[in-house]
């Protein structure tokens, strides 16, 4: 099986965070999923400027509900939440696999974590800190997913 990365922006609403996950995305070759509802327009001035020129090179994927996404993606997912109870760099990860982020205000919700108990990560802070920037911790767990997976396609 190829080595493909997935990364899932779940209702994502700062256009400002996508456009950089989308620039992250075309950095490392990584599909980009983006499920609704989302807190912008794809025509958003904001995320047309953050994510520059690189749209293009980025193989985008819009799935109209959580539902939607899990009808269509069968894969190992690992899911970003600072309730994961394993670190994000403890996990061995699939050669074929999706990275699911939650919304910037709400997370993950409730139903999703359910769904997948055994593959939710965290990424380690110091107490007292609520979470990371979205697209901090795409880009701090797609690398790793990277690293592990020897770099591949990258220079």
């Amino acid at each position: 099986m190829a080595r493909v990365l997935h990364v899932v922006l779940v209702e994502p609403e700062i256009p400002q965070n996508t456009g950089n996950v989308v620039r992250l995305c075309s950095a490392l070759g990584a599909v980009l999923h983006l499920v609704k509802p989302l807190g912008f327009l794809l025509e958003d001035k904001y995320l047309k400027r953050a994510g520059l020129d690189y749209w293009p090179l980025v193989e985008l994927i819009i799935h109209e509900d959580f539902a939607a996404f899990e009808d269509s993606v069968v894969m190992p997912k690992y899911l970003a939440t600072t309730k994961g109870n394993c670190r994000f760099d403890e996990v061995r990860f699939a050669e074929a696999c999706c990275l699911l982020f939650g919304s910037e205000t709400k997370g993950l919700s409730e139903d999703v974590l359910r769904r997948y108990p055994d593959t939710q990560l965290r990424l380690p802070m110091r107490a007292g800190c609520r979470c990371l920037n979205l697209s901090n911790s795409v880009a701090v767990t797609a690398y790793e997913v990277m690293r592990q997976w020897g770099y591949p396609n990258l220079c």
